[in-house]
């Protein structure tokens, strides 16, 4: 007979972690375009964001301190996948981060695995993982809505260390590129009118404009003051007037004041006002477009900035209404994969010339330069996302409405402050620039995660009432 004691214990199986696994899993899904391309996802704009730093000067719409974080976070060149790890990082954290702050979870399960299983359906229904992936700062506008509204809404809510990297975060945004200023100023400007209403109210929200006034006013301070030290050139990126005036050919306003002035011998761009193009896109960048004709990025600028003010004087009420009309257009363009299936031959040029040999072949051989981000790819995933989004940007308003019945004002609050982001987005980047698809499909998933949040709250709530 065989004596039981002299067995060895059973060896228990191996338990899996699962609010860590789904943590992974969540990282992984925000990686999920350049894990399947085999290198991050590239604009036509990332080559001039390298550029920066490699000429140590300005370029008109491409921040000098983006171009720095891409060379940090990349080791100095050795590897592209540090910046976007950085960012899925830091996305995956803020997003961590909301939920703790306004209580969400699901049943019993860890705040961990909530975070990874909200990551992955965030991934899967909007295009949040096409611009976590690229090397582009266009994930860092919604992550400074994010950063605001922690700051101001949610101060008590964290400790210093969160704090501290929040606040890092936010002015990293801040000095990526002009647009994060921009809708900055009136998410400040909206903390302020929130602030006052809650004094008038008694909401009990008591936000504090302090810590994202003071992150806006640091970085327009910092911009041109370390472009001064480093560059030694002060002021802040150039180029808005351009991009502006970019918008008023499209609209036909500039046409519309150069036949009304021209003959002008102070306005070089007479010579050209009956052979203008249509789009923004075409005057900005076609190589024989009249901008270049004039001087290009190099001397035009300063003549487009009095022509934007004349037009602005003469026709202020038709500057309005064609600035309202693209702000609704931009709004309504959401779809995922804007520009990323075109032409990228300076970003392929930068890569051939001037980077290491192995970042050129790591490049050379993913799936973006094979040409497989087709519009068909794109097609299939819109047929998700744009439903989505347009669905979600609705479900604020019923959120803000549901927040406020319920007493849920601080859930209130945070739909209405991604609400006016949206907005302000739209009309920064449609009436001051031009309306594109990707410029709307960047922040647009805070909508998606706002009323998914209210979605599984409210799921608590009948929950306890069972």
């Amino acid at each position: 007979m065989t004596n039981d004691d002299s067995l060895p214990p059973r060896r228990r199986a191996p338990q899996l972690d699962w609010p860590r696994l789904s943590l992974w899993l969540g990282l992984f899904a925000l990686l999920g375009p350049a894990l399947w391309n085999g290198f991050p996802i590239v604009f036509f704009d990332t080559a001039g964001y390298i550029r920066r730093v490699l000429d140590w000067d300005l370029e008109p719409g491409r921040s000098f301190f983006y171009g720095l974080f891409l060379f940090v976070t990349s080791g100095g060149w050795f590897s592209f996948w540090g910046p976007v790890l950085a960012q899925a990082a830091a996305t995956l954290w803020l997003i961590h981060l909301l939920l703790r702050v306004q209580g969400v979870g699901i049943r019993d399960w860890p705040l961990r695995q909530v975070t990874g299983i909200v990551a992955v359906g965030l991934s899967a229904l909007t295009g949040i993982s096409w611009y976590v992936a690229q090397l582009m700062p266009d994930i860092l506008l919604p992550l400074l809505v994010l950063c605001f509204w922690l700051l101001s809404f949610r101060w008590d809510d964290l400790d210093w260390r969160e704090r501290a990297c929040v606040a890092a975060i936010g002015l990293l945004a801040l000095m990526s590129h002009m647009s994060s200023m921009a809708l900055a100023s009136g998410l400040v400007l909206t903390i302020a009118v929130a602030k006052g209403l809650d004094r008038w109210r008694g909401w009990g929200l008591n936000p504090r404009i302090l810590p994202a006034a003071v992150l806006l006013a640091l970085s327009v301070v910092a911009m041109p003051t370390l472009h001064m030290a480093l560059i030694g050139k002060p002021g802040f990126t150039p180029g808005g007037p351009v991009f502006i005036f970019g918008r008023l050919v499209q609209d036909g306003l500039a046409q519309r004041y150069l036949a009304d002035h021209c003959p002008d011998p102070t306005i070089k761009l007479c010579a050209y006002k009956d052979s203008l193009p249509a789009t923004a896109d075409d005057f900005i960048w076609h190589k024989n477009s009249p901008f270049v004709a004039i001087g290009g990025w190099d001397s035009a600028g300063p003549e487009l900035s009095r022509l934007v003010a004349g037009i602005v004087a003469t026709y202020p009420g038709a500057f309005l209404s064609t600035a309202l009309a693209a702000t609704a257009d931009q709004i309504a363009m959401v779809q995922t994969g804007d520009g990323l299936d075109e032409w990228q031959d300076v970003t392929r040029w930068v890569f051939r010339a001037l980077m290491p040999e192995g970042q050129n072949q790591a490049f050379t051989t993913a799936r973006q330069q094979q040409k497989q981000t087709t519009q068909a790819l794109f097609d299939g995933l819109n047929m998700v996302h744009v439903p989505v989004a347009h669905l979600s940007g609705l479900g604020l308003i019923l959120v803000v409405l549901w927040g406020l019945r319920t007493g849920r004002r601080d859930l209130a609050a945070l739909a209405l402050f991604v609400l006016i982001a949206l907005i302000g987005n739209a009309f920064i980047n449609g009436a001051l620039s031009n309306p594109h698809d990707r410029y709307q499909s960047r922040i647009v998933w805070l909508a998606t995660l706002v009323v998914g949040m209210a979605g599984m709250l409210a799921s608590q709530s009948m929950a306890r009432r069972r």
